[in-house]
Parts: structure tokens; sequence; C-alpha cells
């Protein structure tokens, strides 16, 4: 199955969780999930008893969504954090976590993983000196990601940019909002990983 490409707010609707992939719409009473608080289709007002096995497909289904996967990629994923000593759901976010697209929208260049994902495709970053379009691509602890010269004065950056107050609030991140830069200091903890998922659900999926 390819990319989705439907209302995303359906998405958050269906997951029965708010999963913030609009950017600042999310944030406003205009938010789909506020304002329809119910699975969407014909039969969304009904409520079901959720099997174990349907909890944690839809948990996979989550994370998948919110960080911008197909299944495949997610599954590789999965394979490489089991592969990985310590705790495979752990693992599996931390991973996730490193992900260009992931770590642009966490330094606050998008307003959300979708538009981060385009920023880089098109080519306006750069890690390390160099343009990246990959938004895959797997940063390691030390490395400068910073807007391309020819991209800061870009409205949709600049926009993004004025929702940081004050310090940043990722303590695994460093950002220097003047120059449009930021380095990636370590690989976060699950404790700073700010996602209510429960990823041992997905560990049980795929155990099976």
């Amino acid at each position: 199955m390819g990319r989705h490409t439907g209302p995303v707010c359906k998405i958050c609707r269906r997951e029965g969780d708010k999963l913030f992939l609009k950017g600042d719409k999310c944030h406003t009473e205009k938010c789909p999930f506020e304002r329809k608080e119910y699975k969407p289709g014909q039969h969304g007002r009904k409520r079901s008893r959720r099997s174990n096995y349907a909890m944690q497909l839809r948990e996979k289904q989550k994370i998948r969504s919110i960080y911008g996967l197909q299944e495949k990629q997610f599954r590789n994923y999965f394979e490489e954090a089991d592969d990985i000593p310590g705790v495979t759901g752990q693992n599996l976010l931390k991973l996730l976590e490193r992900r260009l697209d992931n770590i642009v929208f966490r330094l606050g260049f998008a307003v959300s993983r979708n538009q981060a994902r385009q920023f880089v495709n098109h080519g306006h970053l750069l890690v390390n000196g160099r343009r990246t379009d990959i938004p895959s691509y797997r940063l390691d602890p030390g490395d400068k990601i910073e807007v391309k010269e020819g991209s800061k004065k870009m409205e949709p950056i600049h926009d993004a940019m004025q929702r940081i107050k004050g310090e940043h609030s990722k303590s695994w991140l460093v950002l220097n909002k003047g120059k449009m830069e930021g380095i990636f200091v370590q690989i976060p903890e699950r404790d700073q990983i700010d996602l209510d998922i429960n990823e041992q659900k997905v560990v049980e999926l795929y155990s099976k």
C-alpha cells in the first residue's frame, strides 16, 4: 500500500488520539479531532470492544502514521531494532527519532513531520555542510543540521520557527535559532521521547 494521501485528520480520529499531523491546525478549535470525537465512516459513532490483536495493530498504525512510514519501511526498522541489544520497542523509537525529517521537525524548522519531509526532499537542509535530500537519513550524535543559505528566507520555515518561544525544549538537541541550525547531541532515551504510545504492543504484534 502506498503513502496515505487523504485527509490526515481522519487518521487521528481512527486512532482515537491526536497525532499532530497538521501542525498548527491541531492546536486550534478547527481541529476535526476536537469537533468530531468519533471514528470516521458511517459506523464511526458505534462503540466496539477491541481485541488484544486490534489494540496491537492500532498501536503499530499509530506509530507508522506519526513518522509517515510505509509498512515495509516500518518492518525493516523493527527487524533492525530487534537485532540491537536492549529493549526492542525502545530501540525502535530511537531509530525513528534519528531520521532527518524527524529531527528537522523536532528542531522547529517545520510545523509537522510531513512538512519537514518536503523540506528535506526539496534540498533545503544541510547535514554537516552537505545537501541531504533523503528524509530517512540517519543522524549520529554530533551531526549539525542547518537550513541552506538560499532557503533561510522561505516564509514556511520562518513561520515554523516563530512558534519557538524561549529555550528549545529538547535536551538531546541544541538549536541556534538565529543561525537556523541545530546539533543532534545524543540519541534520546525513551523518557525523552514525548509520544503517548505503547511500543511494547508492536513488539507483541510482530512476535506472533
